[in-house]
C-alpha cells in the first residue's frame, strides 16, 4: 500500500521505517523538519496525490491548520487517518472538515521510537471509529494487525479518560521529577526507583511538543492532576501528623 506521511517528528520518523520495512510506499512531507531524500516528497501535493493512506502525525494543535490545507487535495478512494495522543479533538476535526466524503479514522499508537528500538512487543494501538466511516476503521485495524500491532477499539472520550489517568500523569509526574532535579542518571537509587527511572527515559524519548498537547488537548487532563496533587497533599498532611503506621501503608493487590 502507498502511504503519505505529513509530519516527520519522532513518531512520523519510526512509523514511515516500521511501514517500509514492512513493504509499503511511504512519501513523507514536513516543511519544518528534514526527511531522508529516499521517501521525501517535494511538497504535499507530491505526498497525498497517489497515496491510499494519508496520515496525520504532525502536533495536534497543527491538525486543523493541515486539515483545511489538505482537503481540495484528497478524493474519496484515500483514507486520512491521525496518530495524535489525544483523540476528541482531532476525530472531531476530520469528521467536520472530512465529513462524509473522505474516509478518515483517529488513532492512538501506545509505542514510538524508543518501543521499537527496545523490540518491545506486543505493540499496541487504539482505534477509533467515525461514525460516518466504519469501514475505514476496520481498514485501519486491519493494517495495524498486519505490522504485528495488538488493536484496542475505544470511543475517543473513553480514549481520553484513560489517557488523562496514564498518559498524561505520568508525564506530569516526570516533568515534575525532572524540574526537581531527580535525574534517571542517578548512581545511587534503590530498586524501588527503577520503574520511576523507566518512566523518565520512556518521556525524554518522546517529542518535546508532547507534554503540552497531552496535557492542554485532553478535556480530562487538569482533573486527572488535580485529584492527584490532592491525594499527594493528603498523604503529605497524615505524614506531617505522624499518623496511623497502618492508615499509611501501601495497601497490596489482590
Amino acid at each position: 500500500m502507498s502511504f503519505a506521511i505529513l509530519g516527520h517528528g519522532r513518531f512520523g520518523q519510526a512509523l514511515a521505517g516500521l511501514l517500509r520495512e514492512a513493504g509499503h510506499a511511504v512519501r513523507a512531507w514536513d516543511p519544518r523538519g528534514h526527511v531522508p531524500a529516499d521517501y521525501a516528497a517535494d511538497s504535499l501535493e507530491a505526498a497525498v496525490d497517489d497515496a491510499q493512506w494519508v496520515v496525520l502525525a504532525m502536533p495536534v494543535p497543527q491538525m486543523d491548520g493541515a486539515l483545511r490545507a489538505l482537503r481540495p487535495r484528497l478524493k474519496r478512494g484515500q483514507t486520512v487517518l491521525d496518530v495524535g495522543s489525544v483523540k476528541l479533538h482531532p476525530c472531531a476535526l476530520m469528521d467536520e472538515l472530512l465529513g462524509d466524503a473522505i474516509p478518515h479514522v483517529g488513532t492512538h499508537p501506545l509505542f514510538g521510537p524508543l518501543s521499537l528500538a527496545r523490540g518491545e512487543r506486543p505493540l499496541r494501538v487504539v482505534v477509533c471509529a467515525s461514525a460516518r466511516h466504519p469501514g475505514a476503521a476496520e481498514r485501519a485495524s486491519a493494517l495495524f494487525a498486519s505490522l504485528g500491532c495488538e488493536v484496542i477499539a475505544q470511543e475517543p472520550a473513553a480514549h481520553d479518560r484513560a489517557m488523562a489517568h496514564t498518559h498524561a500523569l505520568a508525564f506530569f509526574i516526570a516533568k515534575g521529577l525532572v524540574d526537581m532535579g531527580v535525574d534517571d542518571e542517578l548512581a545511587v537509587a534503590p530498586p524501588s526507583f527503577l520503574g520511576l527511572k523507566a518512566m523518565l527515559a520512556a518521556v525524554r524519548g518522546d517529542a518535546g511538543h508532547l507534554f503540552a498537547a497531552i496535557q492542554q488537548e485532553n478535556p480530562f487532563a487538569e482533573e486527572a492532576r488535580a485529584e492527584l496533587l490532592a491525594t499527594l497533599q493528603g498523604i503529605h498532611r497524615r505524614l506531617v501528623a505522624d499518623g496511623d503506621d497502618t492508615g499509611l501503608a501501601i495497601s497490596e493487590r489482590h
